[in-house]
């Protein structure tokens, strides 16, 4: 698929909930956010029916977001149904870590191929202030669970304007030591002018866009920082693929109707 700007969309990401057990700083409001009846998310049938047409359509690659995808209920499954779609050349998931030690060997068995795990810090005190009461030490054990399953690791790390350079110095080395790609995120606001002059490695440069995103109540999202949403029709789910991309802007701008909590980044 290509869009109005010439780009190939071959990057489909798909938050399967908005819920999560962290509650990170820069992602939930301190007053949370509405909760959603379950009736209101789509189903993993659905999510399937979705990434069979993406895939007819020229998406290769899937990747499970959140909210946190592992508090979602029988995700495992929900992986293990995505890896039969052929076509699907690589599926991986972005996940906060706390639940991984628990589930990384199951996760790897359904065929999941990667992982990207989010840790800011490696401060104890500092990772419960910034996700508001959560436990470091779960996300280093789930690390280690992730890495022993044999998955390529990526840590995803938001750079804060209060974060110190020796942050990322100590999170470098932590990293090198263990084989683990890393990842800096520049912290940036959706109710803010989306940039294009950051200075780590993501978000990436609006002219090298090749995604969209389906959120968890069944709209596709051509662009992160813009309030353009398709409702995924279900009697023509390539068509709803397809208006989405055509819909795509040239440049990100503002998303003033979402919180990040449930586009899943």
């Amino acid at each position: 698929m290509l869009d109005k700007f010439n780009r190939q969309i071959t990057y489909l990401r798909i938050s399967v909930t908005d819920k999560c057990n962290l509650r990170c700083t820069y992602c939930m409001p301190p007053e949370g956010i509405k909760v959603q009846s379950h009736d209101n998310f789509l189903s993993f049938e659905e999510i399937v029916e979705v990434v069979k047409a993406g895939v007819r359509l020229g998406i290769t690659k899937i990747r499970l977001t959140g909210g946190e995808p592992l508090v979602k209920r029988g995700i495992v499954e929900l992986v293990r149904m995505i890896k039969r779609v052929d076509g699907v050349e690589h599926l991986a998931m972005t996940t906060n870590g706390t639940l991984v030690e628990q589930m990384a060997a199951s996760l790897k068995e359904a065929g999941l191929d990667s992982m990207n795990i989010s840790l800011d810090t490696l401060d104890a005190e500092r990772y419960r202030r910034l996700t508001r009461g959560g436990d470091i030490n779960r996300v280093f054990r789930g690390l280690l669970a992730a890495l022993e399953a044999g998955f390529p690791l990526k840590l995803n790390m938001v750079v804060l304007e209060d974060t110190p350079a020796e942050e990322i110095t100590k999170m470098e080395d932590f990293c090198s030591s263990r084989e683990i790609k890393l990842q800096l995120i520049n912290h940036y606001s959706l109710t803010e002018q989306k940039k294009n002059n950051y200075f780590f490695n993501r978000p990436p440069d609006c002219s090298r866009c090749n995604r969209l995103r389906l959120l968890a109540t069944g709209e596709l999202k051509p662009c992160l920082h813009s309030d353009i949403e398709i409702k995924v029709d279900f009697n023509n789910i390539e068509a709803s693929l397809l208006k989405a991309v055509a819909a795509k802007p040239e440049k990100g701008s503002v998303c003033s109707s979402r919180n990040m909590i449930e586009i899943g980044g």
